[in-house]
């Protein structure tokens, strides 16, 4: 397989933008790990393995239906790339979220191995009429 370059990620950004699941899967190993941006451990809440990082993405998209990344930046190096972002999503109890996000992964094999998020901590706001 190929190495992964800033194309990979743009298309798997789009990926998550569009909510396909199974896009998103066909790039990531096996094996692969989703470590979110919150939760109980030190890396958050972390889903090993590809059915466990498909329920991990599908219960996030639940929570936001509107979630999206925009403007982003997709850089490669080596076995190493990031994407920073903006993350915009709104919860199911209608608290909206905006904040600047980047995500660190590590390839194997031309595939995403292991997605690190990382987002700024900053408060929600209700949406108007909500």
């Amino acid at each position: 397989m190929s190495q992964p370059d800033a194309q990979f990620l743009a298309d798997f950004s789009a990926a998550l933008n569009r909510h396909d699941i199974d896009a998103v899967m066909e790039m990531m190993t096996d094996d692969c790990e989703f470590h979110a941006v919150a939760g109980p451990e030190l890396l958050g809440k972390s889903f090993i393995g590809k059915d466990a990082v498909r329920a991990g993405l599908r219960a996030a998209w639940e929570n936001a239906a509107d979630a999206e990344w925009v403007d982003g930046v997709h850089v490669v190096i080596g076995d190493r790339g990031y994407s920073e972002s903006t993350y915009r999503g709104t919860s199911a109890d209608g608290m909206r979220s905006e904040a600047r996000m980047i995500d660190a992964f590590t390839f194997r094999d031309g595939k995403i191995a292991v997605k690190n998020a990382y987002r700024k901590q900053r408060p929600a706001t209700p949406v108007q009429g909500a």
